[in-house]
């Protein structure tokens, strides 16, 4: 029970909060500095994630596909389609489809009857027992088993082999619909049916393939073929072959047509301006956050001190105590030095005589005191894509045990400050967080823990002391009354 004042009159519960915001003054500074931190873990996590965005953009730059510099017109695309890869040569080239792979397949030539005049369903028993033979695979049949069982035994019997089937049973025509996974010639497959004792089954023929012969040979099963400057390409498994550097994806036969091929830069060269742009925004923010002004005299602002202030005023003192968050931290500016690097250093491996120093396709880094930001002469930059794309797609992508390509090197650093960064401030995405900061902020909640409830033990003390003193002042203002009373009361 606390006493305030009613012995002594004085306004006890002012003297307690003035007494106790001396004793707070440890736990302000403490909520403070956890303020402060909080502060930075959100800074570093924000320039994690502008350094993460940059190592998407990197990616394209350690990938041959993204330097491909040519381009081709497709003058027949009912035929055939062309795409270029990094390794095209310009020039004309000639090519015709003469034949295109195809599957082998297999449907039932009728509708399935369950009973005379009864369109079979999946779901229904075959009726009927003995063994499917697919080019040697022996498939057993049970008279209980549904159509929808046979289907699949005779998929999964042929899961590993060659051919390798899918086979299903369709209710809307009640037949099975039997194709090869693959293409090419390879795939050909014959099917026979017999019964129990091996003798010719019509019967298990009738409920699978319902041509009236007991053998069904599959159809399609074609290799493709294309003429390429008259050269025959033959016994293509797939629709799709690379020659000289094109991909053709072969269509359907047709006649022959002439494709051109021209370099084109334009692609590469957006690509890598379009990097260098979000490098040096980037950069620019780490150098200017590296180099931010701490101002010390102002620290975050409790909750009783925002009471006394104003909103603009509030605003512009947390302008002042958030500056300097990232100030000469040593892992930013580390990062900094080792992009740089990473640029710059020349590209080992790379043949003598060969472009391997981005200097030499017209990419320069400013003075120190810029932070490295990249300048681009794009006149420099076209003509060496134009005139040299292999040997810039070397410089960026080459990766090998003499090695690593610039866009290799970059992609890797942005990487491992990525892992730097989260090591230290953590991840809000994360439900895991072991990072130096969140540890930090953990020992700070406890201590903070451990410092309220010792305020709350003062205070408590505080009260204790004054309503002792409150009860002893009325004691005696009650004694002082009744020795009035007894002495003078008579008279």
């Amino acid at each position: 029970m606390r006493v305030g004042g009613l012995a002594s009159g004085m306004d006890t519960e002012s003297i307690v909060k003035d007494m106790m915001k001396v004793q707070k003054l440890p736990l302000d500074k403490l909520m403070q500095q956890k303020k402060f931190t909080e502060w930075q873990q959100e800074a570093f996590r924000d320039t994690n994630l502008s350094i993460s965005n940059l190592r998407t953009s990197a990616s394209n730059l350690r990938l041959q596909s993204s330097f491909n510099s040519y381009s081709a017109a497709t003058p027949n695309p009912t035929s055939f389609t062309v795409a270029t890869t990094p390794t095209a040569m310009s020039g004309s080239y000639k090519v015709q489809v003469t034949s295109v792979a195809s599957a082998a397949k297999f449907n039932s030539a009728n509708g399935i009857e369950k009973l005379a005049g009864v369109a079979a369903k999946s779901t229904d028993p075959i009726g009927v027992a003995g063994k499917i033979d697919i080019n040697g695979q022996s498939i057993e049949v049970a008279s209980t088993d549904t159509f929808a069982d046979v289907a699949k035994k005779m998929q999964d019997a042929t899961a590993t082999s060659v051919p390798s089937l899918k086979a299903s049973f369709d209710n809307t025509t009640s037949r099975f619909f039997i194709a090869t996974k693959g293409m090419g010639s390879e795939q050909a497959f014959t099917m026979t049916f017999t019964d129990a004792n091996g003798a010719t089954s019509q019967e298990l023929a009738d409920k699978i393939v319902n041509n009236g012969a007991t053998t069904a040979v599959a159809s399609g099963a074609t290799d493709g073929s294309v003429l390429f400057d008259g050269i025959e390409i033959n016994d293509l498994k797939s629709n799709q072959a690379t020659v000289n550097g094109l991909t053709i994806n072969l269509l359907q036969a047709g006649t022959e047509s002439t494709i051109t091929v021209q370099s084109d830069p334009e692609k590469p060269l957006a690509m890598i301006k379009d990097f260098v742009d979000k490098y040096n925004e980037t950069i620019d923010t780490l150098q200017k956050q590296i180099i931010e002004k701490r101002y010390p005299d102002f620290q975050p602002l409790s909750d009783e001190q925002k009471k006394d202030l104003t909103e603009k005023e509030i605003e512009l003192w947390e302008e002042k105590a958030r500056s300097g968050l990232l100030r000469n931290d040593p892992v930013l500016k580390s990062a900094m030095q080792d992009l740089r690097r990473a640029f710059m250093d020349k590209v080992s491996g790379i043949a003598d005589g060969n472009i391997n120093h981005l200097s030499q396709i017209g990419i320069n880094t400013g003075s120190y005191t810029e932070g490295g930001k990249l300048f681009i002469d794009d006149k420099k930059l076209s003509e060496a894509l134009a005139n040299k794309p292999e040997e810039v797609m070397a410089l960026f992508t080459t990766r090998d045990a003499a090695g690593n390509g610039v866009g290799a090197r970059v992609y890797d650093t942005l990487n491992d400050i990525v892992k730097n960064l989260s090591a230290k401030a953590g991840s809000s995405s994360s439900s895991i967080d072991n990072s130096s900061f969140s540890k930090k902020i953990k020992q700070m909640d406890e201590e903070i823990s451990r410092w309220q409830d010792r305020l709350t033990r003062v205070e408590d003390r505080y009260w204790k002391q004054f309503t002792a003193m409150e009860k002893a002042l009325s004691m005696m203002n009650s004694q002082s009354t009744w020795m009035q009373q007894s002495l003078f009361g008579g008279a």
